[in-house]
């Protein structure tokens, strides 16, 4: 927030650190900093399950810092496991045979690779919503960006073989609930995605062994998906020849067929309403301005941001400091790679008073955000124009 001045007279309840002043009335007042073992002071969404969202200031790096990511978790009981004592079982009705393994099987007997990706919660944004909907009230800060290393799944998956009938990949972690009546947080992949090689088992995060709030010691990392299908602390991948019924996998994580047209469609799943949510959609968001802040007048200040989607890239972000009426090109930052957020830049001199800054992303299919979100009932995808107001003085 280099050059803020403040916050505007009568503005300070905004708490703009806290998320945005669209969420729902009462999430900001009850929002509150807080930590988990291991993590800076994050906002706190709910302690049990643990759910906390990072704050937008560290979305000004390249990489989000592993002890200022965000944690998302559906279940209560998260495990403390043992890297030496872990063990994968591999296996499934679609499966040539079960075969199990090790962390040090993992990393001795597979290629290690590395990717850069962002991973984003599918209801962040959701508390932006209009009419509000049901479920964790995120702002903006349900996401991260990551150097994830580990394993190609594929090459896993093909050393218990996967037969010619299979139709999808089921993957359990450890994690539990607390009840039984809880179903536990099981998730599939159509077995093409599952082969792709840019689908990780993960066990290193920027440079440092996975966390355990972010899945330790291996998680299933799927580029370019939203993380509803990042499972944690891993132990089960099962291959299968029918698709998985399970409740996380419907009636959970569903968005109605008719309002979105991804290209990565996970078609065994589908019926006639629904189809699971799949592939990000084109996104920015303005990190370096905050909102309802002053700002000082006819000097440089610069428009600094992030931009992302599924895997497509991102071809261009344009900021607009008048509300939308006209628009500039920003300067986009190192390309590291088509499922990482790319950092982006504009500078311009604003003259005394308000001024409504605005950004938003093309990726290289010529996906635009537009001025409002697709509705839907679980405020998945929300990609809505992001609106700064700011006044210079």
């Amino acid at each position: 927030m280099l050059g803020a001045l403040g916050a505007w007279s009568g503005a300070a309840l905004a708490r703009p650190d806290l998320g945005p002043a669209s969420l729902p009335e009462g999430t900001l007042e009850s929002s509150t900093y807080d930590t988990l073992p291991g993590k800076l002071p994050l906002i706190k969404k709910s302690y049990r399950p643990p759910n906390f969202e990072t704050p937008v200031r560290y979305f000004g790096e390249a990489f989000t810092p592993n002890d200022a990511f965000f944690v998302r978790y559906h279940l209560s009981s998260i495990p403390e496991v043992d890297a030496d004592t872990w063990r994968l079982r591999v296996g499934g009705d679609a499966a040539g045979r079960t075969v199990e393994f090790s962390f040090a099987d993992l990393k001795r007997e597979f290629e290690t690779v590395e990717i850069a990706a962002v991973c984003q919660c599918s209801g962040n944004r959701r508390g932006l919503s209009s009419p509000h909907v049901p479920g964790v009230q995120w702002g903006y800060g349900a996401m991260g960006n990551a150097r994830w290393t580990g394993v190609r799944l594929r090459d896993v998956l093909q050393r218990a073989g996967v037969k010619a009938e299979a139709v999808e990949v089921a993957f359990d972690g450890a994690d539990a609930a607390v009840s039984d009546r809880t179903p536990d947080f099981v998730k599939s992949l159509p077995v093409a995605k599952a082969l792709d090689p840019d689908t990780l088992l993960a066990f290193g995060m920027n440079g440092e062994p996975l966390p355990r709030w972010h899945g330790a010691p291996v998680r299933l990392v799927v580029p370019g998906w939203t993380a509803t299908y990042w499972i944690k602390h891993l132990t089960r991948v099962d291959v299968l020849s029918a698709p998985f019924a399970g409740f996380w996998m419907n009636p959970a994580y569903r968005i109605p067929r008719d309002r979105f047209s991804p290209v990565e469609r996970f078609v065994s799943q589908e019926n006639e309403k629904t189809t699971p949510i799949t592939e990000m959609v084109v996104n920015s968001l303005i990190t370096s301005l905050r909102d309802r802040m002053m700002y000082r007048s006819r000097t440089p200040l610069f428009v600094r941001g992030i931009a992302w989607d599924g895997g497509a890239g991102i071809a261009k972000v344009e900021v607009s400091v008048d509300g939308g009426t006209t628009w500039a090109v920003a300067e986009l930052g190192p390309d590291l790679g088509r499922f990482s957020w790319r950092q982006w830049s504009l500078a311009f001199n604003p003259e005394p008073g308000e001024h409504v800054v605005m950004a938003r992303a093309t990726n290289a299919r010529g996906d635009t955000q537009g001025f409002e979100a697709v509705f839907n009932p679980a405020g998945y995808h929300h990609n809505a124009i992001q609106t700064v107001r700011i006044k210079c003085t």
